[in-house]
């Protein structure tokens, strides 16, 4: 049977459960039900229109309607399925009313309406997790509102006809003739006898059809004639002459016209391509089934305004043994982009180098355009004289910054090249190797190039370290922004390039996050979501950010959660072997964001010097330290706020 029977949770009206996809051949239920992607991508076909889901998009499938699911490689699905009869108690005409969303026009589902049911799905989803006092009575009556927030923002007739929303009398008008549609398909339905009932003209009933449904009548009543038909065509075995009768044509020859025209195909075509067996079936529906409760953590940014989403359910331990062996080796941050190289000819940017050099120590650089106009290499005519005052220069600074140059020297002209390798194969001894060493040979991953307003924000300081830790992505910044002709800018401070400093020299957050990964040490003892502990020869770091995983995906679609909460973490640290000097470095919106510091100023197009002033001193971290004493059990209590980074380092102390 292709109709699926749902199991509701006991004494409750709702099923919730999350999947990953790879097949759901084409089924029907009884139920609402809504889906919600919370990772990947999925096709879903449904009756006669296929639409594609990314992630956080939502697609509402009515009670008996016809759909089939595929993935799109890795997915994570969320499926909530909603028992008719629940609103119907409330609202007299549920069964008969449709809900729709809109899965084609790009950017549609970042209206407020759709964040409204996001959140609506995350709380029931919570409280069948948590399962606190009165769940069962929260679950109804947040259920009762998510029902008639679809009612009042995702009903059938406001999806054609917006208009509506406004006129009650015409809405009541066509949802009662949709409902009389609906429920007498199968019979000889006139439009005569339907503006007769309403009081209306033929002409003027059949031109508001049009407007109302998108569709004329005739058209209209004859796909849900066919839509109906799929039904009996691959759960029965009656002819095509008894269905074209059953569902109401006059003659199967414009059953075959008119479903045709909707599903590009026969009725016999159609059930040669999707009946099937009960056992072919159930080879044919591919879906790994996981615990709901590893939904939870993409559903964190829609409850942060429910009250019974508290802290006090959400304080997450961490037990560690640093005793423990280590499971894997850390990837450190080794590379920069100098970007431009000229700009290391004036004194300014070399602060900013040095200072990077100091707190983090990359190993390589990547230099482009050092045989440029702007290094001045040219001299005399026809550029045969070659001058390498400034690129000596540059390459004296590198060195004494312990930096190895990945030197670029694409579409450089050979005669060039060989006068360099002349010129100073003579004083550096790896000269060869700065000009044949290939970055790709160090994995980076450098940002999008579009300028983005996320590239200056907090949100990137998670982004990196999610990247690096977890999805083991070395991430390669620029030294600092640049800006060129082609930059447009609506302020001197920030405009969204991938830099780790400002163009005037202010520190971003990335390179704070950049930092914290050059003080981890080599081996990691544990990780999981939002934080990694290492070990190194002087002793533990611990890193914490939150949220737990930010994409690229997220970082260029603007979709990263805007409603997060700080995160209370306990930390019980077993097997100490000596007192540990500890230092913090908090990294959050009032300290290192010093792109919220100028939000807060007002975002000031030009910094006055009192601006600034205020700027620098926010531009840090909040540093902390303080004395950790040898104990049985160590216990350290963070909170991380939003879009923050933590990072403790557990040096030995004197007795060690």
């Amino acid at each position: 049977m292709r109709k699926e029977y749902i199991e509701y949770m006991k004494d409750l009206p709702i099923n919730i459960y999350l999947a990953s996809i790879d097949q759901y051949p084409l089924h029907w239920q009884d139920a609402i039900e809504v889906i919600f992607v919370l990772e990947g991508s999925v096709r879903i076909g449904i009756e006669s229109e296929t639409y594609i889901l990314d992630k956080r998009e939502l697609e509402i499938i009515n009670p008996n309607e016809v759909y089939r699911m595929e993935g799109i490689g890795e997915n994570l699905v969320l499926i909530l399925q909603i028992d008719p009869a629940f609103f119907e108690k409330y609202y007299e005409d549920a069964r008969d009313t449709f809900y729709y969303t809109n899965s084609s026009d790009d950017n549609a589902q970042e209206e407020e309406k759709y964040y409204q049911l996001r959140t609506f799905i995350s709380v029931l989803v919570y409280e069948a997790i948590s399962k606190l006092d009165d769940y069962e009575d929260q679950i109804e009556d947040n259920l009762l509102s998510l029902m008639y927030h679809l009612l009042n923002n995702f009903h059938y007739l406001f999806y054609d006809e917006e208009t509506l929303k406004e006129d009650e009398i015409q809405l009541e008008r066509y949802h009662r003739i949709m409902k009389y549609l609906s429920n007498n398909y199968m019979e000889k339905v006139s439009l005569q006898d339907i503006a007769k009932q309403e009081f209306l003209s033929s002409q003027y009933l059949s031109y508001k059809i049009k407007e109302v449904f998108g569709h004329g009548f005739n058209e209209y009543l004859n796909q849900i004639r066919v839509e109906e038909s799929t039904k009996l065509l691959i759960n029965t075995d009656k002819s095509i002459s008894e269905i074209s009768e059953e569902v109401g044509f006059s003659h199967p020859r414009y059953y075959n016209k008119h479903f045709k025209i909707h599903y590009n195909c026969t009725p016999v075509q159609y059930r040669k391509n999707n009946k099937v067996s009960e056992k072919q079936l159930e080879k044919m529906r591919k879906i790994n089934y996981l615990s709901l409760k590893e939904a939870l953590p993409y559903l964190e940014g829609y409850l942060t305004d429910y009250e019974r989403f508290n802290f006090d359910n959400r304080i997450f331990k961490l037990d560690l043994d640093l005793k423990k062996e280590s499971i894997e080796d850390v990837l450190k941050p080794v590379v920069v982009d100098l970007g431009d190289i000229s700009l290391l000819l004036e004194e300014e940017n070399r602060k900013v180098l040095r200072e990077i050099q100091s707190e983090i120590g990359f190993k390589y650089c990547i230099v482009n355009n050092l045989f440029s106009n702007n290094m001045d290499i040219y001299r005399g005519k026809n550029k045969m004289f070659i001058n390498w005052t400034r690129v000596e220069n540059i390459l004296e600074f590198l060195e004494d910054l312990n930096l190895f140059p990945i030197i670029s020297t694409r579409n450089v002209e050979k005669y060039i090249i060989e006068d360099f390798k002349k010129t100073f194969t003579r004083i550096y001894d790896n000269l060869d190797k700065w000009l044949d060493k290939n970055p790709e040979e160090l994995d980076p991953v450098f940002p999008l190039e579009e300028i983005n307003q996320n590239h200056d924000t907090l949100f990137m300081a998670p982004y990196i370290l999610h990247s690096y830790t977890v999805d083991n992505r070395r991430m390669v910044f620029q030294m600092m922004d640049e800006i060129t002709k082609d930059t447009v800018l609506d302020n001197e401070t920030f405009f969204g390039g991938s830099g780790l400093f400002t163009a005037n020299y202010l520190n971003k957050p990335s390179f704070y996050s950049f930092k914290f990964l050059s003080l981890l040490g080599d081996e990691v003892l544990d990780k999981g979501e939002g934080y990694l502990v290492c070990r190194s020869e002087k002793g533990y770091q611990i890193l914490l950010y939150n949220p737990s995983k930010v994409t690229q995906e997220d970082i260029y679609s603007h979709s990263l959660p805007t409603k997060l909460k700080e995160k209370k973490i306990s930390i019980n640290l077993y097997n100490m072997d000596g007192d540990f000097q500890i230092s913090k470095y908090d990294l959050n919106r009032s300290y290192g964001s010093v792109y919220d510091k100028w939000v807060f100023l007002g975002k000031p197009e030009r910094l006055s010097g009192e601006q600034w002033t205020l700027l620098d001193n926010y531009v840090h971290p909040n540093v902390s330290f303080y004395y950790g004493k040898k104990a049985t059990v160590f216990n350290i209590l963070a909170t991380v706020k939003p879009n923050g980074c933590i990072l403790y380092t557990l040096n030995y102390g004197q007795n060690k």
